[in-house]
């Protein structure tokens, strides 16, 4: 540190030293200003210049130094000044002292703070070189952390000293008016009566309702800033107009519907979305006949001999499509009409923050929910258009088996059809860039599919990077480099199917134009209530996250539609508190809440129960003798953190936690819950016991087993 610095710092350091060391915060409170009233009034006038430039430097000095007092002193400039000069000396003081503490953390601080955060600072900079001023308005405006917090952290930023006064300047504005009116109030009080005074009464009524206007303020001119440039309508054609009939847009419509709103949805190519005509459902129904050809095999351990079955794939794939058609009615244009919904097929085009053409016919809506959903990941890798690779969304098409069918990613998508594929004949060779499969999961759960589908036979391949694809002879053929050895590997196949994650949608359909902002991994920006940079429109599902999961997009669904409907009276922030996932390979995997990995990453403290379901009695009766819950809880409490089981019916075994966390209910409440024997269920209860097991009180143990020795003598 230079000698600059720390000069400065012994002042500041020398400066709040003698506040604290002479006590000169007895002088900054309530019941010591009003005893010195008169004898401050009577200073005030007879030296009103040098009283005011005095208190202008002791309201500089306060707040350059982060002391506490200012609101105090705030009030104290209106009982002493009136209105408009004391509103003057405040403002312009509170300015000053803002601008010098700010200008002193970044002296002292940012570099220190560079070095050891450049790379956070640096996403941070950039956000404040684009939205600077307007975000620290907002916080003066409505401060969400006190104003010498602001102060300090915005000198952590890089944004100009002149446009941190200005800003400064009009954003208190407002708030020091309404604290000098309080303060000329409560200066003007000589009796308990004046209490009731109606100024008294109305400052008071100022104080409190000026955050709820401040706030109101705040959003009119938000909203100005955004929609500059655009053209309102004066009416509108509907309440809302959902794009994307997945989970998120069809749960959004049927909600506007039920609450008797004029609700459109647009969908361009099927009703259900990915998870009933590419995702959920046909990979359930394809896991189904996968296990049944799994089961053939187990047919000797529960007393069958020559128990055989054969493969009819391209009869497998048909009944997937059956069940497809199965489910269809459930999300089709005549059920959702019939709800009162208007269903409209076509391409949507968003031309405004509150229009939309389809089919050549623009449609104007006071609010739009975008449920884009998101596609399958196709990686830039050489030689790839040279081969046939299937996505999860095309994987369906196939009616012949492949022979030898190569599974590029270790995720869930990768890992539940790997399995199946292998389950129903096919050859799998299964590639993964990192060290394990299923990397968000713990390594116990990832240990135990990595078993289970080596089992199989599935050839899983880890640390393997593809570097290019090439067709010799007529042979397709992948092109890997082991990360372990360096060495350079060659995978031939007969069928490719690409498992590496989605990619959110969000072009094609106006998002681009209306500078809808993005996420540095590609989903669309929204804040805490779902709404994107303009507060009439929402986005919900696979296209924003976090969580690409069918139910969840149906539960951020609810927030969007009644946000967008009701947000000039209510609005509620989505709770991701709660999130169950599940892969359902066999042994399946759920989780909610943290797992280890999570827990130890963000330094939370965790205490681990563990019971092993190849002690569980229903297990070992069903031949499924295998897997654990694991359980995450507050040291010394039965809070629960989080939980993982790994297992047959994990899914469905998850939800008794899911339940748990959501009302807050510990491990006691589970163990002390009558569970039907024999079931998988059973588990949890174990889990529980396991838990109250390991903190049973041996001190009141002890006097008890001494209780009952002196009872048998």
């Amino acid at each position: 540190m230079n000698s600059r610095k720390l000069a400065l710092m012994g002042l500041i350091l020398a400066l709040l030293g003698s506040f604290f060391v002479f006590d000169l915060g007895q002088y900054l409170n309530l019941e010591t200003l009003k005893a010195q009233q008169t004898a401050l009034n009577a200073q005030v006038a007879a030296q009103p210049w040098q009283s005011a430039g005095l208190f202008f430097l002791a309201y500089v000095a306060v707040t350059a130094l982060s002391l506490p007092g200012a609101a105090l002193m705030t009030l104290l400039a209106g009982a002493l000044f009136g209105l408009l000069q004391g509103f003057i000396l405040v403002s312009f003081a509170s300015t000053l002292g803002a601008t010098l503490a700010m200008l002193s953390s970044r002296f002292l601080l940012r570099d220190w703070v560079q070095a050891r955060f450049g790379q956070r600072l640096a996403g941070i900079d950039k956000g404040v070189e684009r939205e600077g001023a307007f975000y620290l308005f907002a916080l003066r405006l409505v401060p969400v952390f006190p104003f010498f917090l602001i102060n300090l952290a915005m000198g952590l930023t890089r944004l100009p000293a002149r446009t941190y006064w200005w800003v400064s300047q009009l954003g208190m504005l407002p708030g020091t008016l309404v604290y000098v009116n309080a303060g000329r109030e409560l200066g003007q009080l000589e009796s308990l009566a004046g209490i009731l005074s109606p100024g008294l009464l109305g400052a008071f009524v100022l104080l409190g309702v000026f955050p709820l206007i401040a706030r109101k303020l705040l959003g009119l001119i938000q909203a100005r800033r955004v929609y500059a440039g655009w053209h309102k309508p004066r009416t509108f054609d509907r309440n809302l107009l959902v794009i994307g009939a997945g989970a998120g847009g069809l749960v959004s419509a049927y909600i506007a519907a039920a609450v008797k709103a004029k609700v459109s949805l647009i969908e361009k190519h099927q009703m259900g979305g990915d998870c009933l005509n590419t995702g959920c459902v046909p990979s359930k129904a394809l896991l189904r006949s996968a296990k049944l050809a799994h089961e053939l095999k187990k047919a000797p351990a529960l007393g069958f001999s020559g128990v055989q079955g054969t493969v009819d794939f391209p009869a497998v794939m048909q009944r997937i499509q059956r069940v497809i058609a199965d489910i269809e009615p459930h999300d089709s244009v005549e059920r959702y009409t019939g709800l009162g919904v208007e269903v409209i097929q076509g391409e949507a085009k968003i031309l405004s923050p509150w229009s939309v053409e389809v089919n050549g016919q623009t449609l104007t809506s006071r609010n739009l929910i975008i449920a884009a959903g998101a596609r399958p990941l196709v990686p830039k890798i050489p030689g790839l258009e040279q081969v046939q690779a299937y996505t999860s969304d095309s994987i369906w098409s196939l009616r012949q088996q492949p022979r030898w069918l190569l599974v590029l990613g270790g995720g869930p998508i990768g890992c539940e059809l790997a399995q199946a594929f292998q389950r129903l004949g096919s050859q799998v060779i299964q590639v993964e860039l990192a060290e394990r499969l299923l990397p968000r999961e713990d390594a116990d759960a990832s240990e135990l599919v990595l078993s289970s589908l080596r089992a199989d036979g599935v050839d899983v391949r880890l640390q393997h990077r593809a570097e290019r694809f090439e067709v010799v002879d007529g042979e397709q053929r992948m092109i890997a480099r082991r990360l372990d050895t360096g060495e350079e590997v060659c995978i031939a196949f007969d069928g490719l199917l690409l498992a590496l994650g989605r990619v959110a949608n969000v072009s094609g359909y106006g998002a681009e134009e209306l500078g809808l902002a993005l996420r540095p991994n590609g989903t669309l920006e929204v804040d805490e209530y779902l709404a994107t940079r303009f507060p009439n429109i929402y986005a919900v599902g696979d296209v924003t996250g976090p969580y690409q999961f069918t139910h969840v997009a149906a539960h951020q669904a609810w927030y969007a539609a009644v946000n967008a409907l009701f947000s000039g009276f209510k609005r509620f922030k989505v709770d991701y508190r709660v999130i169950p996932a599940c892969t359902f390979t066999d042994p399946e995997v759920a989780r909610v809440g943290l797992n280890e990995s999570e827990a130890q990453a963000q330094g939370i403290a965790y205490e681990v129960t563990r019971y092993g379901i190849d002690d569980l009695d229903r297990a070992i009766a069903d031949e499924a003798a295998h897997g654990f819950v694991k359980v995450l809880t507050v040291p010394g409490k039965d809070q629960i953190l989080g939980v993982s089981i790994v297992g047959e019916h994990a899914g469905e075994l998850l939800a008794e936690y899911v339940l748990a966390m959501k009302h807050n209910l510990g491990l006691n409440k589970i163990l002390g819950t009558i569970h039907s024997y024999p079931t998988m269920a059973e588990a949890n209860k174990y889990a529980a016991g396991e838990w109250k097991r390991a903190h049973a009180p041996q001190g009141l143990l002890r006097l008890v087993e001494r209780f009952h020795t002196w009872r048998r003598s």
